[in-house]
């Protein structure tokens, strides 16, 4: 950890709508007998940079599974940053002013931990922290590596033919010839600096973002029913034993609260 990092005020934040087009509910949805979210929510919880953790979302039902598996959730986001338009650099700026406001503090840097990627680690959020903090950049983002849809390989379509859609591809290239090496972003973490996020209004693409490669395995994204079954399966390969016994508490926490007043925080 970076001598720094101790003594930054740094927000971690996850969003979870309750409003899903493609999976009802994606963001509780089991894989492996766990809600998707808990992934992150258990991970967030191991970093030793962040400060204070939270969950932003709208829905009670993914609240209260927050809540069980030890996430803060100390307000419901307002409805008109609930919709399928509102954006997500919106809905953090909410969560930020909204903690600073009860704190009456202010923080130094944010870290958003999409719960639609179960497979990143605390290894990743604190590492990618510790980077933004070293480098004084602007963003640190997660990425991982395209093969197989390098950007050579993409095509479009005019007036019913293939063309190079914006570099040239060389015909019969072994992928692993390439080059230059492509990178997505991974839409898994999103470290910033506070006021990149609150002044500057972005969350990246700025000439000061960093990269953080995730390894290859975690980059799946949950967007369909066939991205829930290939976490499932990379799960299974990659299994991590404090997910489990989260859960366990969780479940107990769940069986004794389901009649409890309704309480967040």
């Amino acid at each position: 950890m970076s001598e720094n990092s101790t003594t930054k005020r740094i927000l971690g934040l996850t969003l979870a709508r309750g409003g899903s087009k493609s999976i009802h509910k994606k963001n509780i949805s089991p894989i492996n007998g766990v809600p998707l979210i808990a992934y992150t929510i258990v991970e967030a919880l191991l970093s030793r940079n962040i400060t204070r953790y939270i969950v932003s979302t709208d829905d009670e039902e993914i609240r209260d599974v927050a809540l069980a598996y030890g996430a803060q959730v100390p307000f419901l986001r307002p409805d008109d940053l609930s919709s399928d338009t509102a954006s997500s650099m919106a809905a953090m700026q909410h969560a930020v002013a909204w903690v600073e406001a009860e704190e009456n503090v202010r923080y130094d840097y944010v870290i958003e931990l999409m719960c639609t990627n179960p497979m990143k680690t605390v290894s990743d959020i604190d590492g990618s922290i510790e980077k933004l903090i070293n480098t004084g950049a602007d963003s640190v983002i997660a990425v991982h590596r395209l093969d197989d849809h390098h950007p050579i390989r993409i095509k479009k379509i005019v007036d019913d033919r293939l063309q190079d859609f914006c570099l040239p591809e060389k015909l019969e290239t072994r992928r692993q010839d390439l080059k230059p090496d492509a990178y997505i972003r991974s839409g898994s973490i999103y470290a910033l600096t506070r006021d990149h996020l609150m002044v500057d209004g972005q969350r990246y693409g700025s000439e000061n973002s960093r990269p953080w490669i995730l390894d290859p395995h975690k980059g799946v994204n949950l967007d369909s029913k066939m991205d829930f079954r290939m976490a499932e399966l990379l799960l299974a390969d990659y299994p991590r034993q404090h997910i489990n016994e989260a859960k366990i508490a969780a479940d107990k926490h769940l069986e004794q609260h389901v009649d409890s007043p309704d309480v967040s925080g």
